[in-house]
C-alpha cells in the first residue's frame, strides 16, 4: 500500500501527518496502531514521536487522531494540533478553523510569526479538569494542587490535572532537573502501579525570568520528548495557580526543542489555554507499506526549506537557557 505523508514538528516534537481527507485511505484500528509502531521507529528511515491522522469531521473543519510510537492513542496533542491546524487551514484556504479531537472541538488560527519566517499557529487547549478521577489518579482526595505524594518523593510537591491528557507537574530547581529523579518517577508511574493505572505525563518545571518558564516532559507512551504541547500548557496554568505567572498574560515557555508561548484564561473558575508556536514542515514522502511483512520502504522524499529558519529560533532559545544555568 502506498501512503503519502508529511513529516513536521512543533517545538521539536515531531510527527508524521497522514491525510485521510483528500486521499482514499481507510485504516482499521489495528492498522493505525501498527503504522505508528512501524513508521515511528527511530531506527527506521522515518522515525517520529507519533502519527497524526487528519480526517473528515461531520461537525468541524477537520478531525485529528493521534497515535503514539507504542501504538496507543492519545486524547490530545498540542504540538501536533498546530501541525494539523496548518494543514487544514492551508488546504481549505482558512486563517482560522475548528478541529475535532477526542474530547473537544478546538479553535485554531494562523498567527504572526513567533520568530521571523517561522510559520506559527495558535491552538486551544481544553477542557481542563483537576478531578483526579479524570486522570485517573488513585488518591483519597478530590484534587491535588502543590502537594506531596510520599510514594513518589519526600521532597517534591506535585499538581495533577487533565487537559484532557493526564499531567503530573512539579515546580523544581535546576539541581532537581539534572538529578535523574524525573526519570525514576516517570518510569514508576508509567509502568504497572497503583497510583496511575493508565500512566501519566510527568513534567518538571523551572521558573526563569518573570513571564518565562522551562518545561521538561516525560510523555506517556513516548518517553522524554523535546516538547509536549499539553504539558507546556498545563505547566503554564500551574505556575499561574502558584502565583509565578499571571492569567491573561503571555508566558514564554522554553523547552529542549525551542520555545512556545502560552496564555492562560479563566472563565467562571474554568480554565483554557492558548498554545502559540511553530508548525514546521520537514519533508514530504511516499511510503510503500507491506502489511503482512510489517515492513515499509520510502520510495521518495522531498525536503522543505523551513527547518533552517526554525533552527535560528532554537539556537536563540538554547542560548537563553544556557544564560539561566540550564
Amino acid at each position: 500500500m502506498q501512503i503519502d505523508l508529511i513529516k513536521g514538528h512543533g517545538s521539536g516534537n515531531d510527527f508524521l501527518l497522514i491525510d485521510e481527507i483528500t486521499n482514499s485511505y481507510s485504516f482499521s484500528e489495528d492498522e493505525r496502531a501498527e503504522l505508528a509502531t512501524l513508521l515511528c521507529d527511530r531506527n527506521s528511515e522515518l522515525g517520529a514521536d507519533g502519527i497524526l491522522f487528519i480526517m473528515k469531521s461531520n461537525r468541524a473543519d477537520g478531525r485529528m487522531r493521534v497515535f503514539n510510537t507504542d501504538g496507543s492513542e492519545a486524547s490530545m496533542c498540542g504540538n501536533g494540533l498546530r501541525l494539523v491546524a496548518r494543514y487544514i487551514c492551508e488546504m481549505r484556504g482558512l486563517s482560522e478553523a475548528v478541529i475535532e479531537t477526542m474530547k473537544a472541538d478546538l479553535k485554531v488560527s494562523k498567527q504572526a510569526d513567533i520568530y521571523p519566517n517561522v510559520t506559527t499557529y495558535q491552538v486551544e487547549i481544553s477542557p481542563v479538569s483537576f478531578r483526579l478521577g479524570d486522570l485517573p489518579l488513585n488518591l483519597n482526595e478530590p484534587n491535588l494542587i502543590n502537594e506531596n505524594i510520599p510514594e513518589l518523593s519526600q521532597e517534591l510537591t506535585f499538581s495533577a490535572l487533565a487537559v484532557p491528557n493526564p499531567h503530573l507537574i512539579s515546580i523544581v530547581e535546576t539541581e532537581q532537573l539534572t538529578s535523574g529523579v524525573q526519570k525514576d518517577i516517570s518510569e514508576k508511574v508509567n509502568n504497572p502501579n497503583e497510583l496511575f493505572p493508565d500512566g501519566v505525563n510527568v513534567s518538571f518545571v523551572k521558573s526563569l525570568d518573570e513571564g518565562s518558564i522551562y518545561v521538561n516532559t516525560f510523555e506517556r507512551g513516548v518517553g522524554f520528548t523535546n516538547a509536549c504541547g499539553t504539558a507546556m500548557s498545563a505547566s503554564s496554568l500551574v505556575t499561574c495557580l502558584q502565583g509565578l505567572n499571571n492569567v491573561d498574560e503571555i508566558i514564554n515557555v522554553y523547552n529542549n526543542g525551542g520555545k512556545v508561548q502560552c496564555v492562560v484564561h479563566e472563565n467562571d473558575e474554568n480554565y483554557y489555554i492558548d498554545l502559540i508556536g511553530n508548525a514546521t514542515y520537514l519533508y514530504q514522502a511516499k511510503v510503500e507499506v507491506e502489511w503482512g511483512l510489517k515492513t515499509f520502504e520510502v520510495s521518495s522524499k522531498e525536503k522543505f526549506a523551513e527547518q533552517q529558519t526554525y533552527e535560528k529560533l532554537q539556537a536563540e532559545a538554547q542560548a537563553y537557557l544556557k544564560s539561566t544555568g540550564l
